[in-house]
This record gives C-alpha cells, sequence and structure tokens, in this order.
C-alpha cells in the first residue's frame, strides 16, 4: 500500500512540473517577446536554414555576419537622438568654461532651452554642438562624459535612464543570432566611441564591433603618458552609403543579414541584398503610439520612406512594431498572449 505522504508528495510534483512545462516550453522559444507573425517566422526560417548543413543555402559560421542599425533599431529614438540630448547637456555642464556661449548661437538656445532658435540653427549649428562636446578631449575622457551621462540622465518621457530604453524583442533577436555562431555588429549613424560606452554591457556586443561615424584622433606622448585626442575634424560619416563603405573597410565581409528602420539604412540593406545566397533584409517599423511612438514618412527623426518603399516591393521583412511585439522594453511585464 502506497504511504499517503509519499502519494502527495509525488502528486505535488507532477503538478509542479505540469505547471511549469509552459514556462520551460516558452524559455526554449526563439524570440519570446515577438508575436507569432510573419516577421517571427521569416527570422526563424532564415537562421535555420542558413545553420543546417544540409540545406543547400547553408552559410559557414565564419560568414554569418549580422548588421543593427542602432537608434531606432535596437533602442527609441523619440523626442530625439538620444546622442543629441547627450550633447545639449554637456553643453549646458561645460558652459561654465565657455563664456562666450550665452551670446553664441546655436550654443545659447541650448542653455535657455529656445528650441525655436535651436531649431533655425538647421544641421550646421547641431553638428557645432555635436563637435563641441565630442572632441578636444581623449578618447578615454569622452568615455567617462559618456557613461556618467549615461548613468543619470532619464528619458523626459518614460523616466527610465537611456540604457533601459532598448527593445526587448531585439535583444531576444540577438541573444538567438549569436547563438547560432552569428557575429553581430552596430552600424550606426552615431558616434562610435558614445555607443561603445554601452553597447557592450547593454547589447552583448563589444567595441571592436561598434562602427558608427567617427572623428580624426591624434596619438599623442606627453610627460610619458600616452594618449588618443579626438580631434573637431570628420573621419566618417556613417550614415546613408557610408554604412556600407564602412562595413566593406573594417567588417571586410559583406553581411546576410542587417536590420535597420529608417531611410539612413536604406544603403546598407541593398548592399546586404546584393550579396549571393540567401539573404535578410528587416526594418523597424514604428507603429505603436501608444506604447512607443508611430511615426515614418513625414518624421524628422527616423523617416522612413524610401526604404520602406523599396521593402515592400522586394519582398524584405518590415516589423509592424503594435502588431508584432508584444513586449517593448525590458522593464514592461511581459505579455502572457499574442498583442491584436
Amino acid at each position: 500500500m502506497t504511504n499517503p505522504p509519499q502519494h502527495r508528495q509525488r502528486f505535488n510534483l507532477a503538478l509542479l512540473f505540469a505547471l511549469a512545462l509552459p514556462l520551460l516550453a516558452q524559455a526554449s522559444e526563439p524570440l519570446p517577446s515577438w508575436n507569432d507573425g510573419p516577421a517571427k517566422k521569416s527570422i526563424i526560417e532564415f537562421v535555420q536554414a542558413v545553420t543546417d548543413q544540409t540545406s543547400k543555402d547553408f552559410v559557414k559560421p565564419a560568414e554569418r555576419i549580422a548588421v543593427f542599425d542602432n537608434d531606432g533599431t535596437l533602442w527609441s529614438e523619440q523626442p530625439a537622438y538620444f546622442e543629441l540630448l547627450f550633447a545639449f547637456d554637456e553643453v549646458k555642464r561645460t558652459a561654465a568654461q565657455h563664456p562666450e556661449w550665452k551670446t553664441t548661437q546655436p550654443f545659447k538656445a541650448v542653455l535657455e532651452n529656445d528650441h525655436k532658435a535651436l531649431a533655425a540653427s538647421g544641421m550646421d549649428g547641431l553638428l557645432k554642438i555635436v563637435g563641441a562636446t565630442h572632441t578636444g578631449m581623449t578618447t578615454e575622457a569622452f568615455d567617462d562624459y559618456a557613461k556618467t551621462w549615461l548613468s543619470q540622465a532619464r528619458h523626459p518621457k518614460t523616466g527610465k535612464p537611456y540604457t533601459e530604453m532598448i527593445f526587448q524583442p531585439m535583444l531576444e533577436m540577438l541573444d538567438y543570432l549569436r547563438s547560432q555562431d552569428f557575429k553581430t555588429y552596430i552600424v550606426s549613424g552615431g558616434d562610435t566611441g558614445f555607443m561603445r560606452a554601452f553597447a557592450e554591457k547593454v547589447y552583448g556586443i563589444p567595441p571592436e564591433q561598434v562602427i558608427g561615424t567617427t572623428f580624426i584622433t591624434s596619438f599623442q606622448y606627453k610627460d610619458g603618458k600616452a594618449s588618443i585626442v579626438r580631434t573637431p575634424k570628420l573621419a566618417h560619416n556613417d550614415d546613408g552609403a557610408g554604412k556600407p563603405e564602412s562595413i566593406d573597410a573594417v567588417i571586410g565581409r559583406r553581411p546576410i543579414l542587417a536590420f535597420g528602420n529608417s531611410d539612413g539604412d536604406l544603403q546598407m540593406l541593398q548592399w546586404t541584398a546584393a550579396g549571393a545566397g540567401k539573404r535578410f533584409m528587416g526594418l523597424v517599423h514604428h507603429t505603436d503610439a501608444k506604447r512607443e511612438w508611430a511615426y515614418d514618412r513625414q518624421s524628422d527623426i527616423g523617416r522612413l520612406d524610401k526604404a520602406l518603399d523599396e521593402a515592400n516591393s522586394r519582398g524584405w521583412t518590415v516589423v509592424d512594431m503594435a502588431s508584432e511585439w508584444r513586449r517593448i522594453y525590458p522593464f514592461e511585464p511581459p505579455a502572457t498572449e499574442q498583442v491584436q
């Protein structure tokens, strides 16, 4: 005769196992924050095809290169590019060292929070701000400034650190690709040094796999100390056509997967698509005004117009954020059901 306590113990264990099965299944399932829609299906089918040694589409691990834009693709980019908000805060932090900024545009506009005057300064004004806050210092000093800001600054809408405004579904995709022997790179219009300040900790992407806009640097050796100084002269603008150019120069292999979210990523996707064999080109389409933002063709930030047309005409994967992502940010509770 079965001992009642032992019987109850076996029953309890069986019940716990049954309750845990759905959680175990979710843990082993790739891309759990993605709905079972066309984007998730296309990603998984692509990865399975290029990693199956019996498949005609098999790609050797060394050639499994995946490139990702950063702003709007891996983290949010509204109400302004986060790096630009960093630059504005740096102007305010260092204003005492530059008394002339009180009467000189566009710095005067930043100090007075004069958005109209700042907008009137245009791209030239923004470049002056970035140049003043990103150069004239060692690479180590800039890294410290960026890390300090990232640890202290908060997003104006959510109140969260900017490094928490990252997309949980894209984090899962990066992990999934790396588990299948892909090498993941950031290829962004943002400053390389700024992104390196957080990319490894946040995305698991090491500094040598971060490619962005760069300034000319100068090696200096003084009083027995060696340093690299960031100069105000632009070395490479890593946007638009600059992205495939830097991929070719730095990586030396054409990617088989590329993900972006704007017209600035179009040439990177075209370069990826032009290679032989199976390819994956993807766009994050910001369609969720409730959980994030909704914008595309008319936006001044992250405009998605020509790239969207080409994606639709060529059958690239366009991720509808509102319908295909169960969860946007890691700080949100995971959805138990598909988002409708």
